[in-house]
């Protein structure tokens, strides 16, 4: 396939101006950070938050350097459950309010199923579903006292696309889809909208480590037709659009941002 370049960084069209934003495992290069730089630089006060303390003071302080104005951060690990109500509480206190919350963190690993320990199992579904789980739970008392509020789950391609060695990392992330399209249904009716982001291969060093370059090249040429992965804010964008006006009469859908070819 042709390798087409990607597009020029986006400008700021103000698309979360006024909006208070609170995304999860936000420190590093990957999805999470580029997504709250998104949200910056749309207009909206964010928060960071990591389960490593000096890479979360490091990324937080780099976004304040880059937009100019407070950027908050907590630490917290989303399988611990009094860390999870403590970050929602720092985020309704250091923000005054919690628009939208993003949830991002995750845990991957490619073990074929007969080679898959129930510990390392149980850990991947622990992360990324019951994570999740906990994370909405504690927003929705806030969101539902005050009417409004703006959910965004992560979810992955290989919910949908077949994957070698991906059994419990697809399954938890198939749990997302589904626990999204519930909870929606459960919460509309307060004003809280909740919607998925089902992202296809992002590029970014952490991604890198995990993967061999000969797998991603496979994937690549295979499935996406612009002949690249995508860019980390190319996947932030469309979190920013699910918080936005925008996407006001959306919710319990999950969003594929895929150049899928096969």
């Amino acid at each position: 396939m042709p390798f087409t370049p990607p597009p020029p960084y986006p400008a700021s069209h103000g698309l979360a101006s006024g909006k208070s934003v609170l995304v999860t495992a936000s420190a590093g290069t990957g999805l999470g950070f580029a997504t709250a730089k998104r949200f910056a630089e749309e207009g909206a006060t964010v928060m960071l938050s990591d389960m490593h303390e000096k890479r979360l003071a490091d990324y937080a302080d780099r976004l304040e350097a880059e937009i100019g104005r407070k950027v908050h951060r907590k630490l917290a690990d989303v399988t611990n459950e009094d860390d999870v109500r403590a970050l929602i509480a720092a985020a309704e206190d250091d923000m005054g309010r919690l628009d939208v919350l993003v949830n991002n963190a995750g845990l991957g690993g490619t073990v074929d199923l007969l080679e898959m320990e129930d510990a390392l199992w149980n850990k991947i579904i622990e992360v990324n579903l019951t994570g999740t789980m906990r994370m909405v739970r504690a927003a929705l008392p806030g969101m539902i006292a005050r009417g409004s509020g703006n959910i965004i789950n992560l979810s992955s391609v290989v919910a949908w696309r077949p994957s070698p060695g991906q059994s419990a990392y697809a399954t938890s992330k198939a749990g997302i889809l589904a626990f999204t399209r519930a909870t929606a249904m459960e919460v509309a009716r307060h004003g809280i909208r909740i919607n998925a982001v089902v992202p296809s291969i992002a590029m970014h060093p952490n991604l890198a480590k995990v993967t061999t370059p000969e797998f991603l090249e496979q994937l690549i040429n295979t499935h996406e037709a612009f002949g690249r992965a995508a860019e980390p804010w190319e996947i932030g964008n469309v979190a920013v659009f699910l918080a936005s006006d925008y996407s006001s009469y959306m919710t319990g859908e999950a969003v594929s941002v895929s150049c899928r070819h096969a």
